[in-house]
């Protein structure tokens, strides 16, 4: 499955609301100012908590503890952050080291198993009504960073988005520690332009912000950057952005690279469910079904009515190829939260194994609506328009999906094939050579492109292409299992014999007996070779650069001269 751009961090490991006073600037040099700032919006939230005491649930009023132990008061508070998001194992295993306050400890703790507190879903049908009565509260400055944060959603939700960008940076302004601001904000961007005309308050927070929102973007080696100078400036130990980090490379497809970091996280938060989704993507990718497995069952046990369990599950189905399972489960995330990206996009890859075209398309459509920059849903899109032999649809969304990603050769593949499709071949041509010169992924490029000439009756240019194949494929090391190799190995064989260079020929049509689909011509070729040398045919001498090929090859008798440099200057972007 393509790989996937979601995650949005919940509030729990940043508070949630702050003080727009003394915040300064975006400089990291005072960290005890950083500090006291975030436990003055941690020491507003039991109010929310006392809410909760009077409807049924623990209340954690009056358990602060002493503040002569500073270790124990961030264990404290990190453990009431999240006890404040209903993680209660997650509460509990950050208490764990606590040395002080033990009666405080237990008594939180026995809170912690208390359990889960039921969610009331509430229906808004009354949301330009809403919108009137917040629009004249905020012409009269009555409304704080709340106020505003309520007042932007429900723009969002009436799809008035400058209005509704408008509102959050004004709730950042006010509020700059409430980070479901500046998430709210960061769905409504679309591209970097448009960031530039932000005019966002001069604080830390938006460090994290532009961190966040270049990942979104696509534009992974700033935010590695912006996360690399958070962790210099003092949050090495933040799970949060370790949990970015490794989403980030996911991102850009170094799947060893993001497994190491998922599994270094998992050892210092055993209970996070945040990012575990994106977790169980890779794992599925690499077809890693016992560590999946694994991931699922904990998962479970932890709070199995999780957006991101359901996903885990879900993802562990589908690769077991129970994909109705599977769509069920990304269904009970919907259920939980029907914006959430993730669930959308996984359920329309289910339908696609499925042959359900028609619910892949709904599923995929529900996806851009929530995200429009989600390539993955634009290029799901593209795919079940080409089952449906649809070519205009699909280029139409591949291009979607190529704007968002103008680096990935799977979009320019998916591209390139569309305009062969059409006729389109000089489009195609570009498609397929931007996708090898960007770094072709699935190795499928040069092939393609060598197809393409072969059509074209552009021998040279076909043998020169099935070369670089080749020497890419071997160079690389991996198991030459593709069918294409006995394809390029048959053609070039047939070129060089062509060309009257019964060497190279011979040596190709030696490569062409180790392939099943190929070992008949290439016996019946090394025939017609050995009886034209018989006759007294001389090879031919006209071509005499030399080719130099990976030393594995060239010990096993392959080509050593080379066809006439390939000229692409008319079709490279």
């Amino acid at each position: 499955r393509a790989a996937p751009t979601r995650t949005v961090p919940r509030g729990g490991g940043m508070a949630a609301a702050g003080v727009a006073a003394g915040l300064g600037s975006g400089d990291f040099s005072d960290l005890r100012e950083i500090k006291k700032q975030l436990l003055s919006v941690a020491e507003r939230s039991p109010r929310r908590a006392g809410g909760r005491a009077q409807s049924g649930g623990p209340g954690l009023t009056g358990l602060s503890p002493r503040r002569e132990d500073a270790r124990d008061l961030d264990a404290y508070t990190l453990a009431k952050s999240y006890f404040d998001l209903k993680e209660y194992d997650r509460a509990a295993y950050f208490l764990r080291g606590c040395k002080s306050q033990k009666k405080e400890k237990f008594q939180l703790s026995d809170f912690l198993r208390a359990g889960p507190l039921e969610k009331g879903q509430v229906k808004n049908e009354a949301l330009r009504e809403l919108r009137v009565e917040l629009s004249k509260k905020h012409k009269a400055r009555e409304l704080d960073g709340f106020g505003l944060y309520l007042y932007g959603v429900v723009l969002r939700k009436l799809d008035l988005v400058k209005e509704a960008i408008d509102v959050f940076v004004e709730a950042a302004h006010v509020l700059p520690l409430h980070w479901g601001a500046w998430l709210e904000l960061c769905n409504l961007i679309t591209d970097k332009e448009m960031l530039k005309f932000l005019s966002l308050p001069d604080t830390w927070m938006k460090e994290f912000f532009l961190a966040h929102i270049y990942t979104e973007l696509q534009l992974i080696e700033e935010a590695l950057q912006k996360y690399q100078s958070l962790i210099d400036a003092g949050f090495s130990k933040s799970t949060y952005i370790i949990s970015q980090i490794a989403v980030a490379y996911h991102n850009i497809r170094d799947i060893d690279k993001a497994l190491s970091i998922f599994n270094e996280l998992r050892k210092q938060d055993p209970y996070r469910i945040e990012n575990m989704d994106t977790f169980s993507n890779l794992l599925y990718v690499r077809s890693m079904k016992p560590e999946l497995s694994y991931l699922a069952h904990n998962l479970c046990e932890i709070d199995k009515y999780r957006v991101e369990t359901c996903c885990v599950i879900g993802n562990y189905y589908s690769l077991r190829s129970q994909h109705e399972k599977a769509a069920l489960y990304f269904q009970r995330a919907l259920k939980l939260n029907p914006r959430y990206l993730g669930a959308w996009t996984l359920m329309g890859h289910e339908y696609m194994e499925m042959k359900n075209t028609s619910a892949a398309i709904q599923a995929y459509r529900h996806a851009i609506e929530v995200n429009k920059r989600d390539y993955r849903a634009w290029y799901g899109l593209g795919q079940t328009y080409e089952i449906l032999k649809m070519p205009f649809y699909c280029l139409y969304y591949y291009r979607r999906a190529h704007q968002l990603r103008p680096n990935d050769s799977r979009m320019l593949v998916a591209l390139g094939e569309c305009y062969e499709k059409l006729n389109q071949l000089v489009e195609a041509k570009k498609c397929y050579w931007r996708a090898y010169a960007v770094g072709d992924v699935e190795k499928m490029a040069l092939v393609k492109l060598a197809k393409l000439h072969e059509q074209l009756n552009e021998s040279e240019q076909a043998a020169q292409c099935y070369i670089k194949y080749i020497q890419d494929i071997y160079s690389c090391g991996e198991i030459v299992e593709h069918l294409e190799v006995s394809t390029a190995f048959r053609y070039l064989a047939q070129y060089y014999f062509k060309c009257k260079l019964w060497d190279e020929a011979s040596a190709c049509a030696q490569k062409c007996c180790a392939f099943n689909d190929t070992r008949e011509e290439g016996k019946a070729l090394l025939r017609q070779i050995l009886q034209l040398r018989n006759q007294g045919e001389t090879s031919s001498t006209d071509i005499a650069a030399p080719f130099f090929l990976p030393a594995s090859l060239s010990a096993n008798n392959t080509p050593t001269r080379r066809v006439s440099p390939l000229n692409l200057s008319s079709v490279t972007p």
